[in-house]
């Protein structure tokens, strides 16, 4: 007994020594934010690419190619002259070489915004192993914002949480990507201060509590999520790349109070309807925080009844009891399959990143979001 309580002990140091390398490896705490850890993403951009996937319309000048032919910078080919096609263009060298008129076609030049709307709410401020699923999501907009740049985009969007959010229009070079680090930065500070004010106040009016009521707080409604989806579909142009960085949760609760799908979620939950608005005019890429307690229970040698609470809601767990686990796993997986299944079927593209592990690593191991 001495001998399996000394090696769970080792183990326990030396995953605790593993987490603090890796946060001291991105400049972080895990909890708090700050601008330095963001700004050391821009010599990171090569672990993604944000050529366009789907055709983009639009009548301005930019970086990206239409596949729309015609008048334009990039030269595409050279085919037999058609009636109606414009003299100008016509290729004079491949004409007296042929002995047929020929003419030269051209790929339309489009810019390409990029829109970044961040989560910061209340069920987001949360963490088991490294990093909090904030910190996470901060990160992911930071290496997409500092890609953009590189590539020449505008970049602009929204950072929000359930009480108000910082909405940042289009803008190019530098500049776009600070004002977004600072928003960031100033929101998750925000929510970050709030919550430690309820902890605090609920611990002084009940020490003996070791639960905190942060109901006020929550998450767990679409009304805070709808709305800033609504306003995502507003602020994106039609061509627009844009990124949803959430943890979903407010679709997952619906989910999750809905097990049989009596009814259908898509037409309930206006956010689904919006950003099916969305997909139809530009690319639409949402990527899913989450975090390893959420997905699985830890593993534990020994029975223990845990109590767990989201500040509301209560629930009891025996840890180390291998059928609580299996089910707990199970239920974690279809609800989550769920979410991404809907997700995907409003046109998105979805994405999910561990809070558990460091971005970096979690690219460099081959995820979807990397190049191909």
């Amino acid at each position: 007994m001495w001998f399996r309580q000394k090696n769970a002990s080792s183990k326990q140091d030396a995953s605790a020594v593993n987490c603090q390398a890796q946060l001291a490896s991105i400049n972080s705490n895990g909890v708090e934010l700050a601008i330095t850890e963001l700004i050391r993403y821009q010599n990171k951009t090569a672990l993604i690419d944000l050529s366009a996937r789907k055709n983009i319309h639009g009548q301005m000048s930019g970086n990206y190619l239409s596949r729309n032919k015609g008048r334009g910078m990039e030269f595409d080919e050279v085919r037999h002259y058609q009636t109606g096609d414009d003299i100008r263009a016509i290729d004079w060298r491949v004409t007296a070489r042929t002995g047929k008129t020929h003419t030269k076609l051209f790929r339309e030049e489009l810019e390409r915004p990029v829109l970044i709307a961040t989560d910061l709410s209340a069920n987001m401020h949360f963490g088991s192993q490294l990093l909090f699923k904030s910190v996470q999501a901060a990160h992911v907009a930071s290496l997409v914002a500092w890609h953009a740049k590189n590539r020449g985009d505008r970049l602009g969007g929204i950072v929000f949480n359930q009480h108000e959010h910082l909405e940042l229009k289009p803008r190019s070079r530098k500049e776009g990507v600070l004002h977004y680090l600072h928003a960031l930065t100033s929101l998750h500070q925000y929510q970050y201060s709030i919550q430690n004010k309820a902890v605090t106040e609920q611990s002084a009016n009940n020490p003996s509590s070791s639960n905190v009521n942060t109901s006020n707080l929550s998450a767990n409604n679409l009304g805070y999520f709808n709305e800033n989806c609504a306003r995502i579909r507003q602020l994106a142009k039609p061509g627009s790349l844009v990124y949803l960085i959430t943890d979903a949760q407010p679709i997952k609760d619906m989910l999750i109070n809905n097990p049989q799908q009596q009814t259908d979620l898509s037409q309930e939950i206006s956010a689904l309807r919006h950003l099916t608005q969305i997909s139809q005019h530009c690319e639409l890429v949402i990527c899913l925080i989450t975090d390893p307690l959420e997905q699985e229970l830890p593993a534990s040698s020994v029975k223990l009844n845990v109590t767990l609470t989201d500040g509301n809601n209560r629930q009891q767990l025996t840890l180390g009891d291998k059928n609580t686990a299996s089910t707990y796993k199970q239920q974690a997986e279809t609800v989550f399959e769920q979410c991404s299944k809907l997700l995907t079927k409003a046109g998105a593209r979805v994405i999910s990143f561990s809070a558990g592990q460091t971005l970096e690593q979690q690219l460099k191991d081959g995820m979807l979001f990397c190049k191909k």
